[in-house]
């Protein structure tokens, strides 16, 4: 699978010149008229939307969250043809455990910002030293600083296997995966695809492809999940439909227009915060929130990252899938969908967390729950 396997630092250095078109196009915006009281029920409003652009523009700073970015050790690495970009932070704890940190749409390597600390260096942060990790944090083919890719076909599991390869390049051959979103998918893959050197996997977020046969017998809990469910499919898969049937024609708005960018990003963080929170960024730090969005727009990957979807429903990988004999672990936050009978069909669950607060973006928006879950579970797998 590889071609070339040397591993090559990276420095975030966007051109200023970048930064500057980026601005001058937020002011020259074009922009959509709203339905009288329409809100939120027809995608993002306008008068919201121009708010934060205009923060985006005037207030916000790409520079000191590049600075907080470049913190960390960043590599490239061709694998499969395709570069991949990851962040590789060892913990000072010498027996730490090696752990990959996977991310889905519209995420980033910024979802982790707030948990690498506590992670690698528990004892810094108040925790045990013997729950340190080694964390590895790459960006998905495609996205940020792995995209565009270069190619059609990579859909999750060949992401999978490129992350398995990328664990052997850097000599883990113990490790665990965590993820959300796409990284709910892809991290239970690689246990399905290395059960020998994967020791557990731990997923937010974490959904199936079916429903439970006994609907009769769900707690209230997984009533109001599957309701909820429902209702994504029927009010908030437009995306996916796009996503999985024309992303070419999606990624020529979203790559010249930021605002269009910006909307289609941040219309998800709504939807799939928690829903105490009135606006995206009373559940996410408006920073990284535009952190996140900047990222997609200085690499062009909105239409890359898009085609992931494309990808992967066009290669049949959206099924259900071989019951895992790894060691898995389910957190589960407001806004998620996972009811465990269904997913004990696919996974071997010893571990299942609930929480009351956080969404979707956990590592963003509860980042002390991730971490202790974390924790909680792959203590037992050390």
């Amino acid at each position: 699978m590889q071609n070339d396997s040397e591993i090559r630092p990276f420095t975030i250095d966007v051109p200023q010149a970048d930064l500057d078109d980026l601005r001058d196009r937020l002011a020259r915006t074009r922009w959509a008229a709203d339905l009288p009281g329409a809100g939120w029920s027809r995608g993002v409003p306008v008068s919201y939307l121009k708010g934060l652009a205009e923060y985006w523009r005037d207030g916000y700073d790409w520079r000191a969250h590049e600075r907080k970015l470049n913190e960390y050790p960043q590599f490239t690495t061709e694998i499969d043809g395709q570069d991949i970009h990851f962040l590789h932070v060892r913990s000072p704890e010498p027996d730490a455990l090696p752990l990959i940190l996977i991310h889905g749409w519209p995420g980033s390597i910024v979802e982790f910002l707030d948990i690498i600390g506590p992670l690698t260096d528990p004892k810094a942060y108040g925790g045990d030293p013997a729950d340190a990790f080694h964390l590895v944090i790459p960006s998905n083919p495609g996205s940020g600083f792995s995209g565009p890719a270069g190619e059609a076909g990579w859909d999750t599991d060949r992401i999978t296997r490129a992350y398995a390869e990328l664990m052997n390049r850097l000599g883990y051959h113990r490790y665990g995966a965590q993820g959300g979103d796409t990284g709910a998918v892809i991290a239970p893959g690689l246990g399905r695809l290395n059960p020998g050197k994967v020791v557990g996997v731990h997923a937010n977020g974490l959904s199936a492809f079916s429903i439970p046969d006994d609907v009769a017998g769900l707690t209230e809990a997984e009533r109001t999940r599957l309701k909820h469910l429902e209702y994504m499919r029927t009010e908030q898969f437009g995306y996916v439909a796009m996503q999985t049937t024309r992303p070419q024609t999606l990624a020529h708005g979203l790559h010249d227009s930021p605002v269009g960018q910006l909307a289609w990003i941040v219309e998800k963080f709504k939807e799939w915060t928690d829903p105490a929170a009135e606006l995206p960024e009373d559940a996410v730090d408006r920073d990284l929130l535009l952190t996140n969005v900047t990222l997609y727009w200085l690499t062009g990957t909105a239409g890359s990252s898009a085609n992931s979807y494309y990808e992967t429903a066009h290669a049949g990988a959206w099924g259900a899938s071989p019951r895992s004999t790894v060691p898995t672990g389910v957190a589960v936050f407001p806004m998620d969908v996972s009811i465990r009978r269904t997913l004990e069909r696919e996974h071997d669950i010893v571990h299942w967390s609930e929480f009351d607060r956080g969404g979707h973006f956990a590592a963003m928006e509860a980042p002390d729950l991730l971490i202790g879950d974390v924790r909680e579970f792959f203590s037992k797998l050390r």
